[in-house]
């Protein structure tokens, strides 16, 4: 069983992009997210600040280091992994990031144009089908064909 985090925060650097030797995109950003909370006994303001580290793989890779820059505050969904691995001096170390499962700037404080990708295809009989129109675009009569999803 799988546990949803929702994280909303700044990106603390660039998104970092690399592939793997069997070319898949993967992109690792890191979010702080800020907590601020009113202290009842002394009525003083607090705050904390925890740092995650996010990973993105594939489309979603490329689409974050596309279009996501240090300082921006971005909503992550995704699930945490814990890795472990040794280093070349013999030490144990791990690890718990956030794979991303979605990833898009946060409009509460900001606007966003979005630009719809090319999605890539592996069946091949999809990859003559012709775009839908819809919407007011669309010409009447015209016949109906399958979407894209």
């Amino acid at each position: 069983m799988t546990t949803t985090i929702t994280l909303i925060g700044n990106l603390t650097r660039e998104p970092e992009i690399r592939y793997t030797r069997e070319g898949q995109a993967t992109t690792s950003l890191g979010v702080a997210v800020n907590r601020r909370w009113q202290d009842r006994t002394t009525r003083e303001w607090e705050e904390s600040t925890s740092f995650f580290d996010v990973v993105c793989w594939r489309e979603l890779a490329e689409n974050a280091a596309l279009s996501l820059v240090k300082g921006m505050r971005v909503v992550v969904t995704g699930r945490l992994e814990h890795r472990t691995w040794d280093t070349e001096e013999g030490e144990h170390r791990s690890k718990v990031e956030v794979v991303a499962d979605d990833l898009g700037p946060s409009l509460r404080f900001a606007t966003a144009e979005v630009q719809r990708t090319e999605r890539k295809s592996t069946d091949v009989d999809d990859q003559h089908e012709e775009p839908v129109v819809t919407g007011p675009d669309a010409k009447a009569g015209a016949p109906a064909r399958r979407a894209r999803r």
